[in-house]
């Protein structure tokens, strides 16, 4: 039986930077994971997929070269007629699994360069410090660890009412390997996934609609944000069914005049009584850790309802040599968190010093427009009643967006009133997910409103939306 000091389940960001942080102490890890390559959702069907698929529409849509490989569009019929729009899907697909591949094969170089042992099978706890290692073959391995990193990540919620046929009716994972694109799609469940795959279908030219049982867009944003992204996803052509509940989903036979790519269609029934029919019906309301058949139980565990882990603050399980971290201990599930809470977790287990500050960490969601944000929002700090103060650079104000041809975009600082610190920086609009940073640095170094004011950007950029934001902000404050 071999021996390690970790062993990680599971090589999603979360697990490989548990595994590489504590081959980076010196100690010797292996790395468990059951599908044929590494990365995880994030590699495979989530972060990457999507985010590779939202930059080549953006190019395909601007009429720009994809890089160095092709320009795949430069076949797509005019018109946007089936043949057309056929080939414009698989056009993308190619594009997106050539950017799958790459970043395979850098998260396996960077297991072996660490010298970790990569375990190809399914793990199943024997107790709390022996697993199980089952192959595709039958073939089986016991080992023994005296730590683990549980980081098996999660997969898309099937309820049983709802008819998955990989066709009409589709989670998250089976959009990139639809056929087609449909001619419209309805989307239910407006979360971070639910949201940005219906603003790339929208931007591709596909009518799309969007339900969501909350009357607000992702409500863990600033209230002013996300009323931007509902205004922006309108004016793009959306339709978006706020409070409204789906009660009912079928693939029904297309109706007779109804303008289709297929002979079969799909059709959502709301609480409400309305009935929508679409191509297509994109279903992404949850989704549920990938803890089913790990055995958790015999190794003093247990997973909620939803397959989730609970962990305290530096993502020990209930048993303490055992550890969880990634999108199977629940919110934010962001690739960006996972990977600093596998590294936070391999850390603390061996003794290492470490600081993290989860109050600061960045959200991104990579819907078009592009959202991120950090700190505090309006809404809780009015609930904790902290006196502050919003400063805002509007895109449209900013020589750069105009240069990019893209006025879509505002940036939002919240600034307390007393100590002028800055509180929490909140951007929806281009480089978004870039820009943030900027905030972020000030952030943890306390830095003030004043510092914006006083530093000098690189003209033009969109990062001068900090300094014309300070401004605005700071003029408030003076009652100006």
């Amino acid at each position: 039986m071999r021996h390690f000091d970790l062993c990680v389940i599971g090589s999603g960001p979360a697990g490989q930077k548990a595994a590489i942080q504590a081959a980076k102490l010196g100690k010797k890890v292996c790395v468990v994971e059951k599908k044929s390559v590494v990365g995880g959702a994030a590699i495979n069907t989530g972060t990457i997929p999507s985010k590779s698929l939202r930059e080549a529409i953006l190019h395909m849509v601007s009429g720009r070269r994809l890089g160095p490989y092709t320009d795949p569009y430069s076949g797509v019929g005019e018109g946007g007629g089936p043949a057309g729009r056929d080939s414009r899907i698989q056009d993308l697909i190619t594009w997106c699994s050539r950017v799958i591949s790459a970043e395979v094969e850098v998260a396996t170089r960077a297991l072996l360069n660490n010298e970790i042992a990569l375990l190809r099978g399914r793990a199943t706890f024997e107790d709390a410090k022996t697993v199980r290692v089952e192959d595709e073959g039958g073939r089986t391995e016991i080992l023994s660890a005296d730590h683990f990193v549980v980081a098996v990540g999660t997969t898309p919620a099937r309820p049983s009412f709802v008819p998955f046929d990989g066709v009409n009716v589709v989670d998250s994972d089976a959009l990139l390997k639809m056929p087609r694109l449909p001619r419209s799609i309805i989307v239910v469940g407006g979360g971070v996934i639910g949201t940005e795959y219906a603003s790339m279908l929208q931007a591709l030219g596909v009518r799309t609609t969007l339900i969501e049982g909350k009357t607000r867009l992702l409500d863990f944003l600033d209230s002013e944000i996300s009323e931007a992204l509902q205004y922006h996803l309108r004016q793009a052509g959306m339709t978006l069914r706020m409070g409204e509940k789906v009660v009912k989903i079928e693939v029904i036979d297309t109706p007779e005049g109804a303008r289709s790519s297929d002979d079969k269609m799909a059709q959502a029934t709301l609480e409400s009584g309305k009935t929508l029919v679409a191509d297509c019906l994109l279903f992404c309301i949850g989704r549920q850790g990938a803890t089913e058949g790990l055995n958790l139980e015999k190794a003093g565990l247990h997973a909620d309802d939803r397959g989730r882990i609970q962990v305290n603050e530096r993502y020990q399980t209930d048993v303490a040599h055992i550890y969880a971290a990634g999108d199977v201990i629940g919110f934010p599930a962001l690739a960006s968190t996972s990977m600093e809470q596998g590294r936070v977790a391999a850390c603390h287990m061996f003794g290492e010093r470490v600081e993290s500050v989860p109050n600061l960490f960045p959200y991104g969601i990579y819907a078009i427009p592009e959202i991120s944000m950090v700190g505090w929002t309006e809404d809780q700090l009015t609930k904790e009643g902290i006196p502050f103060e919003a400063g805002i650079a509007q895109y449209k104000e900013i020589a750069r967006s105009q240069l990019m041809g893209d006025e879509t975009g505002m940036l939002k600082i919240l600034i307390h009133t007393e100590s002028r610190v800055i509180l929490g920086v909140h951007v929806i609009g281009a480089g978004a997910t870039e820009l943030i940073h900027i905030g972020q640095a000030v952030m943890a170094f306390k830095g003030t409103v004043d510092y914006f004011i006083n530093a000098v950007f690189n003209y033009p950029t969109l990062a001068e939306c900090y300094k014309v934001a300070a401004f605005n902000g700071a003029n408030k404050l003076r009652h100006v």
